[in-house]
């Protein structure tokens, strides 16, 4: 409830700053109010239902008008990571992008071994990185809940590695890279059904700006005051 009534007050300082700051740009608004009603919601979603790919997104947000730009040069790179890599699942949340590869075609049952399919996917996801070079990557790597909790968090530090691994062979540089693994710790949906069981082994690409695109966006925001 506490997070709720945060996400309700946000929510109204924003329309009042909207309806009573005419001196203020559109942009500014907008940047204002995404900042605001964004943030709170995405704290709700993320602590809630235990989203750690949500709750790491709004966890690196800016806001305001540097983070208004930093939104826009995210929104490019996502729209351009879903048309390269149609098997992600790719959503834009705060400032941030958070690209979800199901691990039905990263790796076989019960392996930490890529598979043909996952490095293609891999090295289509590596072009969109290289064109944006001013980003940090956390990979996540996430289980179902079948097993013993301690080999499900195992397995998934072993996945999210593999993954990072083969993109620094590729040529991303590791100093962008963060791996973590939440084994059975953090499912998306219920592990009631086996195919909801299945949505819940993925592998998550947390995308973020970095110090370079920070400080980037904090002076073409002040060129525009």
């Amino acid at each position: 409830m506490r997070l709720i009534r945060q996400f309700l007050f946000l929510s109204l300082m924003a329309a009042t700053v909207f309806s009573g700051c005419k001196s203020m740009t559109s942009a500014q608004k907008g940047a204002i109010i995404g900042v605001a009603t964004g943030a709170a919601a995405g704290a709700i979603v993320g602590r809630t239902a235990g989203n750690t790919a949500v709750g790491t997104a709004v966890g690196a947000t800016v806001g305001g008008v540097t983070g208004a730009i930093i939104g826009n040069k995210m929104d490019k790179q996502a729209a351009e990571m879903a048309a390269k890599v149609p098997e992600a699942t790719v959503e834009r949340v705060g400032e941030g992008i958070i690209v979800e590869l199901p691990n039905s075609i990263l790796f076989g049952f019960d392996s930490s071994a890529l598979s043909a399919e996952a490095k293609a996917n891999l090295d289509k996801m590596k072009t969109v990185f290289d064109s944006y070079p001013d980003t940090d990557i956390e990979v996540q790597g996430h289980t179902d809940n079948t097993g013993r909790a301690e080999y499900n968090q195992t397995l998934s530090e072993k996945r999210a590695k593999v993954v990072s691994d083969y993109l620094i062979s590729k040529g991303v540089a590791a100093s962008r890279i963060k791996t973590v693994g939440y084994g059975l710790t953090s499912p998306k949906y219920e592990n009631d059904t086996d195919a909801n069981r299945a949505l819940n082994r993925r592998v998550e690409f947390i995308i973020t700006a970095n110090e370079k695109m920070m400080k980037e966006a904090e002076a073409e925001a002040a060129r525009q005051n």
